[in-house]
């Protein structure tokens, strides 16, 4: 907000050159809100009665494959124990050869980098892309006593 301090003496004033913004990031501001509201409401087409079909849904989802390494190093699919030579062969059976199946690797906190390394090293070899590293998430920590 803009003003002018003048002394009581000056019988001239001068006239304010400052420029009020407020009113006008007001303005902004409001006309912000109804176009953020209005937006998804003029994105919605032509409503239109949809034929019903007899067809499967295409994005089928199943379940990932969890890949978990031990903290001894040994590789497991799901719950069954592989071998670090089995493991292009024995995920390639779980997946059906199904390469769009989501791969979860599970590694122990306390098993060395190399042996995580290996096993993503693995699945992008047999050809599966969509390969993702799971962690736990920390508890949530209780509020301090004042």
């Amino acid at each position: 907000m803009a003003f002018a301090l003048r002394n009581q003496n000056d019988s001239e004033v001068a006239p304010m050159a400052d420029m009020n913004v407020t009113p006008l990031v007001d303005v902004m501001l409001v006309l912000l809100i109804v176009f953020m509201v209005a937006a998804p409401l003029m994105a919605v087409g032509v409503p239109v009665d949809l034929p019903k079909v007899a067809a499967k849904q295409l994005n089928e989802q199943k379940p990932p494959i969890a890949v978990s390494i031990d903290a001894e190093g040994n590789f497991f699919i799901d719950q069954k124990a592989v071998t670090s030579e089995s493991l292009f062969d024995e995920l390639n059976a779980a997946t059906e050869n199904d390469k769009e199946r989501r791969i979860h690797v599970r590694g122990d906190k306390n098993v060395t980098y190399g042996k995580v390394i290996e096993a993503m090293g693995k699945i992008n070899a047999s050809g599966f892309t969509k390969v993702a590293l799971v962690s736990e998430a920390p508890a949530p920590s209780a509020p301090s006593p004042r």
